[in-house]
């Protein structure tokens, strides 16, 4: 009686360890992460802009070119390799490095990032002020360029005190930042700049957006006083779904 009592009762752990194994199995095989493709610019993007095959749209008044191009952390790693190598303690900026996260992570964007390229050969000067460049989401969704104060907050809770190796890596992506992102300055004419502008990470369910350079000025008067001024629009997009764990990825249909 007690063996057939102890045989029973192993067999119910038995068949609830199975019932337990097969949930997980189940869960796991329906697990998925957000995924989503590079920005691309769209075909139609209106008057007086040109889309390159490198990704770039650009706009051009006269001979006046001012040129944005999304750039992915594949990139943003390759162009800063020696600062992208050491997983965690990278001291790239724009992105985590060759950082390795749990399943599906590893397609983590730390921020957006775009390239923004004038080329003036037409004005006296122009002005483009990087704080007033935003993305515009079809979805609502509203994203203004992070400037070098906001970053310099966003790592500084990375550095441990003031001294030792993390406060060092804190002031390399700083060194970084000032060094590449764009300026606020006067481009005059004859000039040629470029600069990194920087925005939040797009959210899961964000497709199609415009990216908007407002008021990019173009002359001014005697007094150093705008007087004509312009908004720039770019139009990009990107698929957007899910991605399972057994590779497979349900795209998104409808443009948000």
């Amino acid at each position: 009686m007690a063996l057939r009592s102890a045989f029973a009762c192993s067999l119910g752990w038995t068949r609830t360890l199975s019932i337990v194994a097969a949930s997980i199995v189940a869960l796991q095989g329906c697990g998925y992460y957000h995924h989503a493709t590079a920005l691309r610019p769209v075909d139609d993007q209106g008057t007086s802009m040109i889309v390159a095959d490198d990704n770039s749209v650009t706009f051009i008044q006269d001979r006046l070119e001012v040129k944005l191009r999304p750039l992915t952390k594949e990139e943003l790693n390759r162009q800063f390799a020696s600062d992208s190598q050491a997983g965690a303690k990278s001291t790239n900026p724009y992105t985590f490095g060759d950082t390795k996260f749990w399943e599906g992570a590893e397609e983590r964007d730390r921020f957006t990032v775009f390239q923004l390229s004038v080329k003036n050969y037409a004005f006296p000067k122009v002005r483009i002020d990087p704080a007033k460049i935003v993305i515009r989401a079809k979805n609502g969704r509203e994203y203004w360029s992070l400037n070098l104060q906001q970053l310099d907050t966003y790592y500084r809770a990375y550095a441990i005190g003031y001294r030792g190796n993390e406060y060092a890596r804190y002031q390399s992506r700083m060194d970084l930042l000032r060094r590449t992102t764009f300026k606020n300055e006067d481009v005059f004419s004859g000039q040629e700049i470029d600069g990194f502008v920087v925005f939040q990470a797009l959210n899961p369910d964000v497709s199609d957006v415009e990216v908007t350079v407002q008021d990019c000025i173009l002359r001014f008067d005697y007094r150093n006083e705008p007087i004509e001024s312009v908004d720039i629009t770019y139009e990009f997009a990107r698929k957007i779904g899910k991605k399972f764990s057994d590779g497979q990825i349900e795209w998104e249909t409808a443009s948000r």
